[in-house]
C-alpha cells in the first residue's frame, strides 16, 4: 500500500537510448512528471505480475503515451497467464487515441527478446500469482588496450578500422582485434519482485551490476514473508551476495515501516553495497567493470 512518504511501484530504467518502465502501479503517471520523465521516452513496459500495486497504473500510462502522440510501437512484456487482466486494464475507460502496443506474452522462462543492444531474460519466481522476474544483458565486447596498440604501431583511425572489421592490414602484416584488446563483459540488470527466496532469483541476479529487489519485511516477520510469498531485507541481501551482484537496490517496503533505515541496516549486514530506494531517486547503474 502507499504511505504518506511513499507511492506505489513504478521503476524506470534508462539504458542507452531506451527507457524501460517496470511495474507501473497507481500514481506512476504523476510520479513521472515529478521525476521529469517524458512519457515519449518509454520504449518498453515490463510487468512482473498482475497484483494491483504492480499494474493498476498501466491504463493511465498508456493513455498518456497516446495523448503525447507516441506512434512507434511500445513493447509490453507480461505473464501470459494474466492476459484477461491485461485486457481489462487496457479497456478500463474511454481512450482518445491509441498507442501501437507490441504485446509480448511470456509463457516460459528464458530468453524473451534479443536485440542489438541487450537481451531480456525472464525467470519464473515464487508468489501467490504467476510472476516473472526480468534480467537485461548487454552483449560482451572487447576493450582496446592502448599499450598493445602502441606495441603494434596501431593508432588514430586504424583503431576504428580494427573495431569495425576486427582486423587491419599494416606493413604486410595482418593485425587482429584480439591482439590489441581484452574481453569486456557486458553490463547486466536484474529486477526481482514479489517472491519467496529461491534459486531462480539468485540465478536471475547472477553477476548483475545492479539488482532491484523487493524487501517487504524485516527478518522478525520472516514467517509472514514466506506465507505471503515475499522477501525480507536479509533475504534480498542474501540473493545479491550469493549471485555475486555489485549493487543491491531495496524497494517494495511494507506500509508498516515509516522509516526504512532498519531494513537497510539489516541488508547491509549481509551485503554492504546496498541502498534503499526513495521515491524519485535516481540511482546510477555501476560503470562497466
Amino acid at each position: 500500500m502507499p504511505t504518506r512518504q511513499r507511492n506505489l511501484n513504478g521503476y524506470l530504467l534508462q539504458w542507452d537510448d531506451e527507457a524501460l518502465l517496470f511495474d507501473p502501479g497507481e500514481g506512476t503517471q504523476r510520479q513521472m512528471l515529478m521525476a521529469r520523465v517524458k512519457s515519449t521516452s518509454i520504449t518498453r513496459i515490463l510487468i512482473t505480475h498482475f497484483h494491483g500495486d504492480h499494474c493498476l497504473g498501466l491504463p493511465g500510462v498508456v493513455q498518456r503515451l497516446a495523448l503525447d502522440g507516441v506512434t512507434r510501437p511500445v513493447r509490453l512484456y507480461y505473464p501470459a497467464g494474466g492476459r484477461e487482466y491485461l485486457d481489462r486494464l487496457l479497456r478500463s475507460s474511454v481512450s482518445h487515441g491509441r498507442v501501437p502496443l507490441d504485446l509480448r506474452p511470456v509463457q516460459d522462462p528464458g530468453l524473451v527478446d534479443d536485440g542489438p543492444g541487450f537481451s531480456i531474460i525472464a525467470a519464473r519466481l515464487e508468489h501467490g500469482a504467476e510472476v516473472f522476474g526480468w534480467r537485461l544483458e548487454e552483449p560482451a565486447g572487447r576493450r582496446i588496450v592502448p599499450e598493445r596498440c602502441e606495441e603494434m604501431g596501431v593508432s588514430g583511425n586504424q583503431i576504428g578500422v580494427l573495431q569495425r572489421d576486427r582486423f587491419l592490414e599494416k606493413a604486410g602484416r595482418r593485425i587482429t582485434l584480439e591482439e590489441v584488446s581484452e574481453p569486456r563483459p557486458g553490463q547486466s540488470f536484474a529486477f526481482v519482485m514479489d517472491t519467496r527466496i529461491c534459486d531462480r532469483a539468485v540465478a536471475l541476479a547472477s553477476n548483475a551490476d545492479m539488482v532491484v529487489c523487493e524487501s517487504t519485511y524485516l527478518s522478525t516477520e520472516a514467517a509472514l514473508a514466506h506465507r505471503h510469498g515475499h522477501l525480507t531485507a536479509a533475504h534480498a541481501a542474501l540473493i545479491a551476495r550469493e549471485a555475486g551482484a555489485r549493487l543491491l537496490v531495496l524497494t517494495h517496503f511494507s506500509q508498516r515501516y515509516d522509516d526504512v533505515a532498519l531494513l537497510l541496516a539489516e541488508a547491509q549486514e549481509v551485503f554492504p553495497n546496498t541502498v534503499a530506494a526513495r521515491d524519485l531517486d535516481t540511482i546510477p547503474v555501476p560503470a562497466r567493470r
